[in-house]
């Protein structure tokens, strides 16, 4: 008999929380990892994430627990569901303390601020030429933990660890997919919460379906602009990363990202909103990596530069949508 890969999942949000249930109902060994003691001895008592996946029944066979560093000692697979701003002081902790074969897996939608790095360049500066994949597409937790039909795709310059991450993930109802383009896969899922952000702007604005596909379709056109001069694929922002997710999260109601353009739509300022969040809006931080990156490359990214100037420059809603359509005519 094969024994099945143990498996640490640093993140006890939504997403990772869902991940564990996921693999543990396949019989994998899983341990999930939060931040907080306190918080993590809930969990373990009720079998419930309250804040982040609530009514969502977690297995006894999880073992949940807030000591890091032993969590990740002897595991096959590490997975990081961690938000993108704390993904690199995690990283530090954790040096030095798995196994040389582990592969890190990536399932966080974000760009670190200070240093407009992706994901899988943090994991490497930190953790060295370690085995790594990233995991990514229109993925809304609670429809995963509730096992509605949903596909994702697994990215790694490794044909292997591709082919590793998809056997371990795939069920009956969780189709993954497997690409070798790191780079568009990760664009394409960090990207598009900003331009959900500015769906949700429309949103609270009040404006209609004809306001929403030209963002969308704009928003694609954008995020494919940069990613091609950073050595993405383009066929991949017309896959299940790319244009599958920016659907999924500039429409879905339980999007996040779309939730705060809504309320920035309404009025709401950034710290109003925050007040009132439990979950990461990761659009919110990448919104300032996403532009810097697009005056690094000198791309033309004009969606990306109003939510910007919306979060962090307190512009007005109405002046950014009037600032977009009456830019100077161009072809599509």
């Amino acid at each position: 008999m094969v024994l099945k890969q143990r498996i640490a999942i640093l993140g006890d949000g939504g997403w990772g929380t869902t991940l564990a249930i996921l693999l543990s109902k396949k019989g994998y060994p899983v341990w999930l990892w939060g931040a907080f003691a306190s918080y993590s001895k809930i969990m373990e008592k009720t079998r419930y994430n309250p804040k982040f996946l609530p009514g969502i029944k977690i297995p006894p066979r999880i073992e949940i627990t807030n000591d890091i560093k032993n969590v990740v000692k002897d595991k096959e697979i590490i997975v990081l569901a961690i938000p993108s701003q704390y993904t690199r002081q995690i990283l530090k902790k954790i040096a030095g303390n798995f196994a040389k074969e582990t592969i890190f897996l990536s399932v966080t939608k974000g760009i670190e601020i200070s240093s407009s790095l992706r994901m899988s360049e943090i994991i490497h500066a930190e953790l060295g030429l370690v085995k790594l994949a990233v995991l990514s597409g229109p993925t809304i937790a609670s429809e995963v933990a509730k096992e509605v039909p949903t596909a994702a795709v697994v990215a790694s310059t490794n044909k292997q660890i591709r082919k590793t991450i998809q056997l371990v993930f795939s069920t009956k109802r969780f189709r993954v997919y497997t690409n070798p383009d790191v780079v568009g896969v990760e664009l394409g899922g960090s990207l598009k919460n900003v331009i959900a952000i500015a769906c949700g702007v429309s949103d609270g604005l009040g404006f209609g379906t004809n306001t929403k596909a030209a963002i969308l379709t704009r928003g694609v056109a954008e995020i494919s602009r940069l990613g091609k001069v950073m050595g993405a694929k383009l066929e991949t922002f017309s896959g299940i990363s790319g244009l599958g997710d920016l659907v999924t999260t500039c429409i879905s109601k339980q999007s996040r990202n779309r939730m705060v353009g809504e309320l920035i739509g309404k009025g709401k300022s950034l710290k109003e909103i925050y007040q009132h969040m439990q979950m990461v809006a990761e659009g919110v931080p990448t919104a300032k990596s996403a532009y810097a990156l697009s005056l690094k490359y000198k791309v033309d990214m004009p969606i990306i530069k109003e939510v910007y100037h919306l979060l962090y420059k307190n512009k007005s809603p109405r002046l950014a949508v009037q600032d977009l359509m009456t830019r100077k005519s161009k072809e599509e």
